[in-house]
């Protein structure tokens, strides 16, 4: 696939939406996740706060720090060229204050080499998004699930379910447009209530679990390529099983290790014949290489013509009393 030179400008989403043409997001947390996804023509990249349970282990987003999504999002941002690099902000990092999202912000863009920050929510993070956005820094939006807020939601759960809350969160999407996000992330959403958002807003939807008519689709990089194990939402599509594979190339590996086919002739290095040959004299013969070390003992031993003439101590002197 031939991918256009230099990074997707963020106006050509818009253009997307328009055109009616798919935007394909993909999460990454390191350097090959980034270039594959680059290879793959990936449009945005996704750095997201999932890694808390994918990369580090967590059970769920909000143990990872800033400090961590700023060393993960670095790592992806100087890996790729065409797509856009979205920030993941992680809880705590921008609820309390409009001050607070935009320094986090600000990190983002300088120290992760960000191309935008994404915030979840709505409500008072409506004001959130308003004040990174007049800070200079594109924000992404995102409704529906939000996982920082699990807990308060009743768990991983689909969100408006009922007209009422259905309404609440096509206001919602709303809103964050107009505080100037340039797309809205919609997760585990009713199909017809994303289709509503998607006609009601200018700005780009990427929906995750909201049905076909986002102007865009996401999936974390390990449950698309099977990498993750157990139980997983209903929206995810394995389009791989690299757990299996990598599992079988580690027990093939270790199994050649302990039965000693590994290495083979071909995983080793040679050298020179005449080198060979040398070597072999010099640990046959090892006293005339190398001097003994009773030798070496006594030759460093000073003699008597070499050792320096005692020193006469001053004659002592009566001093008073004090």
């Amino acid at each position: 696939m031939s991918i256009p030179a230099g990074k997707l400008p963020l106006p050509e989403l818009l253009a997307m939406k328009r055109r009616g043409d798919k935007i394909v997001m993909v999460t990454a947390y390191d350097a090959p996740g980034a270039r594959f996804a680059e290879d793959a023509g990936i449009d945005v990249i996704l750095v997201g706060d999932t890694a808390a349970m994918v990369v580090l282990g967590h059970s769920g987003t909000t143990p990872v720090t800033v400090d961590e999504m700023l060393f993960l999002t670095r790592t992806v941002s100087r890996q790729v060229h065409r797509p856009i690099v979205v920030g993941d902000l992680p809880f705590g990092s921008y609820e309390t204050s409009d001050e607070d999202a935009v320094r986090t912000a600000v990190r983002f863009v300088k120290e992760g080499g960000a191309d935008i920050v994404k915030l979840e929510g709505a409500g008072p993070m409506v004001s959130r998004a308003r004040a990174i956005v007049e800070a200079g820094i594109p924000v992404m939006g995102h409704v529906g699930l939000t996982p920082q807020s699990a807990t308060m939601l009743g768990g991983f759960k689909t969100q408006g379910k009922t007209a009422e809350a259905a309404q609440r969160l096509v206001e919602d999407a709303v809103a964050l447009e107009e505080a100037g996000c340039f797309a809205v992330v919609l997760e585990a959403v009713p199909a017809p209530v994303a289709a509503e958002v998607t006609r009601r807003l200018t700005v780009p939807t990427i929906g995750i679990g909201a049905g076909p008519d986002c102007d865009g689709q996401v999936l974390v990089y390990h449950d698309l390529l099977g990498l993750t194990e157990g139980h997983l939402p209903r929206f995810v599509k394995r389009y791989g099983n690299l757990s299996r594979e990598i599992r079988d190339a580690l027990e093939s590996y270790a199994e050649d290790v302990r039965s000693g086919t590994f290495p083979e002739e071909q995983h080793t290095y040679e050298m020179p014949f005449e080198e060979l040959e040398d070597f072999e004299r010099m640990i046959e013969s090892p006293s005339s290489s190398k001097p003994s070390a009773q030798a070496t003992k006594s030759s460093s031993r000073p003699t008597n013509a070499q050792l320096p003439a005692p020193r006469s101590e001053p004659p002592l002197r009566k001093t008073s009393s004090p």
